[in-house]
């Protein structure tokens, strides 16, 4: 039966050799994985140059064809056009053969493993930013109230998107590790439910009431108001909302529960009793191990940064550069929440806020180091991307510029990072405070404006965001290669 993507399927083919020269070929989340007799036969800029195609990568003595989420549709196209025998999805033992392209190192594999999981989803997570950013700015300038009708509706389409964003990231993560696609969204729920996520009892705004405190008397200590079984329930103070790494984790791990389980268990009862057995287990791991280790990090973050801040003459200069080198890290493993509810409580009560301001230029380094891969780019794909990244990026919203641009390509993002520390360590030796709470990306420059009718708190922001901008776009343009380099390299 003919398909929509049997022309791609046909220049594909054409371009890895033809039949002959294809030993395998296998997909993944988003790639066909090729492995071909001659490397050499690929023809990798006329691929490169394809509508459908956004990039090729040699890794592992596999030949790969990054399509994207439509990956499933055009493999199969490609196994009926060349009437070939394919592997089908790889699963998580099988993704990446051992080989010289292999990403090395735990924080290599992580990185790539993260960025694989979220591109399906960053169509959405651009859309989401935009609703939001927009509906910022439109309060911002008073042509809308955050009490209107509208603006919640269209709030709750934006910031749904990344509230639930385990849910979604579940579906994904499951596909990537080869586990029940179900079973990875009923965990994103699991995490997402609100009377889980209102457990803290030491939550902002949270009603629950604390039974006990582990590890108290330290500085790592965390109160609980449930248990499982008699152990308690470490939930972190924002819960798993919005969260990346805890999901990606806990499906990982109930993929590893759910392929023994089909093994050893008669198929007659497998079908209720797999998702039954690999959800609780998975649950209760989620909730007894990933949530105490997400706390315990959390406090080390907050303990570090206090006692950054309390040293004397260089405390602003070093926790600043530190807090704006670090704070998309921070961002990605849902560590940051721990210097939100000190910032917060700094405002209530002295009317400013030292703590956070220095992660103010980092949104402000990730859009000019895009824009300057956008300008040396000419991959329309790609473009296309990048630009609806900057988009979301000037309202706030930097998990598509993360995921999608630097964080996968790994050297743009230790770019937007260094600026970011650059960035922080001016604005935490200028001590510049913010007032107010709330706003993020162009809008929250606001928040610097002193309601005395100082200005100075205000101009050193916009020297260090600018200064941010600069530093991260020179040093991308300098040390990013152009497509054609990478291509050449690739040969």
């Amino acid at each position: 039966m003919a398909s929509r993507y049997d022309a791609l399927a046909r220049i594909i083919i054409q371009n890895v050799g033809g039949t002959e020269n294809i030993v395998t070929v296998k997909h993944c989340v988003t790639r066909l994985r090729f492995i071909l007799r001659d490397e050499g036969k690929a023809n990798t800029e006329v691929l490169e140059a394809t509508e459908g195609i956004l990039k090729i990568m040699r890794a592992g003595g596999q030949y790969q064809v990054v399509i994207g989420p439509n990956v499933g549709d055009v493999y199969d196209a490609v196994l009926d056009v060349g009437h070939l025998t394919g592997e089908g999805l790889v699963d998580a033992d099988g993704s990446e053969p051992a080989g010289e392209g292999r990403p090395k190192g735990a924080l290599s594999i992580l990185i790539d493993v993260v960025s694989g999981i979220i591109q399906p989803c960053l169509g959405l997570l651009s859309a989401g930013g935009i609703i939001k950013g927009l509906l910022a700015l439109f309060t911002f300038l008073g042509w809308m109230r955050s009490t209107d009708g509208t603006y919640q509706v269209l709030y709750a389409v934006g910031d749904g998107v990344f509230y639930f964003l385990p849910i979604a990231l579940g579906y994904t993560s499951a596909k990537k590790f080869g586990c029940s696609e179900f079973t990875g969204m009923a965990l994103g729920m699991a995490l997402c439910y609100p009377a889980m996520v209102n457990s803290n009892p030491s939550a902002l705004g949270s009603t629950a009431h604390a039974l006990g405190t582990v590890l108290a008397g330290t500085p790592f200590a965390m109160s609980y108001s449930m248990t499982f079984l008699g152990i308690p329930i470490i939930m972190p103070a924002s819960g798993y909302t919005a969260t990346v790494v805890p999901i990606i984790l806990a499906v990982w791990f109930a993929a590893h529960i759910e392929r023994p389980l089909h093994e050893k268990i008669p198929a007659a009862i497998s079908f209720f009793t797999v998702p039954l057995v690999t959800f609780c287990v998975g649950t209760a791991a989620m909730y007894l191990l990933i949530g105490p280790v997400a706390s315990v990090l959390t406090n080390a973050v907050l303990l570090i940064f206090n006692t950054l801040y309390a040293l004397p003459v260089v405390g602003g200069i070093v926790a600043g550069a530190l807090l704006g080198g670090f704070w998309q890290v921070l961002v990605i493993f849902g560590l940051h929440w721990a210097l939100v509810p000190l910032a917060l409580a700094n405002i209530g009560s002295q009317g400013f806020d030292l703590v956070l301001s220095p992660q103010f230029g980092c949104t402000f380094a990730q859009i000019a180091v895009v824009f300057a891969l956008y300008l040396r780019s000419r991959d329309t794909k790609f473009r296309h991307i990048a630009l609806s990244a900057m988009v979301t990026g000037l309202f706030g919203t930097t998990e598509p510029a993360i995921y999608g641009v630097t964080l996968p390509r790994k050297k743009p993002f230790v770019i937007a990072c260094i600026a970011g520390a650059l960035s922080g360590a001016y604005i935490g030796g200028m001590g510049i405070a913010s007032y107010v709470s709330g706003y993020s990306g162009i809008t929250g420059f606001a928040c610097y404006i002193n309601p005395s009718g100082d200005l100075s708190g205000l101009i050193n922001m916009i020297i260090a965001v600018a200064g941010a901008m600069l530093i991260a776009f020179a040093l991308t343009l300098v040390s990013c290669r152009t497509d054609a380099a990478q291509a050449k390299t690739r040969h």
